[in-house]
């Protein structure tokens, strides 16, 4: 069998793969002639290009980049070919060692010694490493591959030689804990991308360049809706009066959607005494990520670890439904009280590591719109059903359509999942079941399941062309036996609901989505400024104020620009904040009690009475329309 075979049986690549994986590597090569003492973690290809892991004697910058990319030219001019070999463990050992390659060492000596497992499996969060020679078992074999003066353990597979690779560019340089582990070696992460032919790079940078105008962050700030502060803390967004007004109508739309469909709203408090989260088990399959516990009165001459407190012991809660579940429990339940639909914009806390917080995106205090669902067992296909056309009618209405639904079930080797496997399969036929009546096209992926029950993702694809979970719908046998949940049936005995966990997205990062879906230009409806009056000069004042104060009276979010500033620049303003509608007055329309209408995309309306303007703008309103 021909190397290319051999490669192309181990790892299934893409071509554009196999380019970027080469890419880094000779990326690798480039770094290490400018820094022969460079230590070198992974380097993988990924969705839009590749990074390597460098432990180097001072930081990477910018600057930097032209040298970079000039050996890297110079390195696949040359075509050098990539050169595959399998190393014993004890070789591959004392050439690392030799080498004082701290990073490559770790990762041969954390290989598994008595177990016949591909290092993809052992290693998950490493898919670039060595691949174990499985058909010979352990010690085995390790891979090692090499062009020009560059030889890396790596598991493949690569382009025949340099000169295969195609247009590249380098990107950007951050930090990277050495294996995500906040007390490891920060690691700098230099990111490259390449492609088949120049069209094709020119069109991805150019796609890039204009994502990146629409990045939430930026635009948060410029439009005044929300803040970070590193004094109250990372990941801790402060809400500005222009971002509370369209978080607002956001939370107003779905709250009045959720009335619609007999949701009932609840509040619940932000923390919450971890035995509840003991019982649910959150506490131990997702305490990593939750806030240390804060001891009120800790229990005395207590036996437990460290790491087990007990007594009055409270937490920030990560999660709502173990205190919607005590709301269940609080009366007795009968099957005609149910389905029981539960509503709360809740505010929860997740101890994100620093490196992963981006925004609204991913902060670590933020307001989940979640509801829980408690049903009768036969009642569990309507109700899922119910809930997906909910989630989508909301994605129709926000103008998202660029998503995909992800039907995440168990892994079967991972023994962080609660409850049987009875449960479990009746839980993942009960979605499937509700999607094919659907006919929505899915994917299944094991690992994506929820702790407790599968789940069904909705999984949107951004500006920037990252993907981002956007609503979930959980069927769950596991929590109401563990709270002991009951309704008293026809029969008169008692009897175990099911439950269905609702969430829409947390607020935050559906408001960063809809800024960059919209560049931070929404539609009339959700816009925190609907309207700002423009008088041209100080005499229109007064006029200008009576048509603000019947703005307000019709319920339009509308403000009065009475700076001295000439009329031109007043524009000019509301079209970069992104105001939908500019309403100047003047001499003329103060004669004729009208306004001169002008939009955001600089089209001019000229005058119009003002209760034509105002029905207009209520209609757009009260129909959620994307159009002006």
């Amino acid at each position: 069998m021909s190397v290319e075979a051999e490669l192309e049986n181990s790892i299934q690549y893409s071509p554009l793969q196999r380019i970027r994986h080469s890419a880094a590597h000779v990326m690798a090569e480039a770094v290490q002639e400018m820094f022969p003492d460079a230590k070198f973690g992974i380097g993988p290809a990924i969705e839009d290009g590749f990074y390597y892991d460098f432990d180097l004697p001072r930081p990477l910058t910018p600057a930097d980049f032209p040298e970079i990319e000039q050996r890297m030219a110079r390195i696949i001019a040359a075509k050098y070919p990539f050169v595959r070999e399998h190393w014993s463990r004890l070789k591959a050992l004392e050439y690392f060692r030799n080498k004082e390659q701290s990073y490559k060492v770790e990762i041969i000596e954390n290989l598994p010694v008595h177990e016949q497992a591909s290092v993809y499996q052992q290693q998950h969060n490493f898919p670039e490493l060595c691949q174990v020679n499985e058909s010979k078992g352990w010690p085995g074999e390790v891979t090692i591959y090499q062009q020009h003066n560059f030889l890396d353990l790596c598991r493949g597979p690569h382009v025949e030689h340099t000169g295969q690779i195609g247009p590249f560019k380098l990107m950007r340089v951050a930090g990277a804990y050495w294996r995500g582990d906040e007390n490891r070696p920060m690691l700098q992460r230099l990111y490259g991308t390449a492609w088949f032919t120049q069209e094709e790079l020119d069109q991805y940078l150019y796609r890039l360049e204009e994502a990146q105008k629409r990045d939430h962050r930026k635009l948060g700030r410029e439009l005044g809706l929300f803040m970070m502060s590193s004094e109250v803390g990372p990941g801790l967004p402060l809400w500005l009066p222009k971002g509370v007004f369209l978080r607002e109508t956001l939370e107003n739309f779905l709250r009045q959607e959720q009335l619609k469909r007999d949701y009932q709203p609840v509040m619940t408090p932000h923390i919450g005494l971890i035995d509840l989260y003991k019982t649910s088990g959150h506490w131990y399959k997702y305490r990593d990520d939750m806030y240390p516990p804060m001891p009120v009165k800790p229990r005395v001459n207590s036996t437990a670890e460290v790491d087990e407190p007990e007594g009055e012991v409270y937490i920030l809660r990560p999660m709502t439904c173990p205190h919607h579940i005590q709301i269940y429990k609080s009366e007795l339940r009968s099957y005609r009280d149910l389905p029981l639909r539960l509503a709360e914009f809740g505010m929860v806390y997740r101890l994100e590591k620093a490196g992963e917080l981006n925004g609204l995106l991913r902060p670590r205090g933020f307001t989940i719109d979640d509801s829980h669902i408690f049903a009768l067992p036969e009642q569990l296909d309507a109700e899922f059903i119910s809930v997906v056309e909910f989630v989508r009618f909301v994605f129709e209405m926000l103008g998202i359509s660029n998503y995909r639904a992800r039907v995440g079930l168990r892994d079967p080797a991972s023994s962080k999942y609660i409850g049987n496997d009875e449960v479990w399969a009746m839980a993942e036929s009960a979605i499937i079941k509700a999607l094919d009546k659907l006919g929505l096209p899915f994917i299944s992926e094991e690992g994506e399941a929820g702790f407790y029950g599968p789940k069904l993702d909705f999984v949107f694809r951004d500006a920037l062309n990252r993907e981002w979970q956007l609503g979930t719908v959980q069927v769950d046998y596991n929590l109401p036996e563990r709270f002991d949940l009951w309704y008293i049936g026809e029969d008169g005995q008692r009897h175990r609901p099911v439950m269905i966990h609702r969430s829409q997205s947390s607020i935050e990062r559906l408001v960063a989505i809809l800024i960059e879906h919209y560049a931070g230009a929404f539609p009339s409806w959700l816009a925190p400024l609907q309207v700002v009056i423009i008088p041209i000069a100080d005499r229109n004042l007064e006029y200008a104020h009576r048509v603000l104060e019947a703005l307000k009276n019709a319920n339009i979010r509308a403000e009065l620009d009475g700076r001295s500033d000439r009329m031109n620049a007043k524009i000019r303003e509301a079209q970069l904040q992104k105001i939908p509608y500019m309403l100047v007055v003047g001499d003329k329309e103060q004669q004729s009690q009208a306004i001169s209408v002008r939009l955001r995309t600089n089209e001019n309306l000229g005058v119009t009475p003002l209760d034509a303007f105002i029905a207009r703008i209520n209609n757009t309103i009260k129909a959620r329309s994307r159009e002006l």
